[in-house]
């Protein structure tokens, strides 16, 4: 199940990313895939998380291995419904 990676490092389990608002409304705007190797899933961030400023993500920023804002969604590919 999808969860949520808030960047003060509380993390929410089992989030809904039933529709494109509910994912927008997690992130705080925009959203962005990051997709991961090794069917790691993907990351959904906000597009605009450096120009807005947002919050180092540590926990997110491990898992992809570069730094990332804001909170950001870890979910699985199969769980995006598009």
């Amino acid at each position: 199940m999808a969860k949520l990676l808030k960047s003060n490092g509380e993390i929410l389990q089992n989030v809904d990313i039933s529709t494109l608002k509910e994912m927008q409304d997690l992130v705080g705007g925009l959203i962005e895939f990051v997709y991961l190797s090794d069917n790691q899933g993907l990351l959904i961030a906000n597009e605009e998380g450096l120009l807005n400023d947002l919050p180092h993500n540590q926990k997110a920023s491990s898992i992809y291995g570069r730094p990332l804002v804001g909170d950001v969604i870890h979910c699985g590919l199969a769980e995006v419904n598009l």
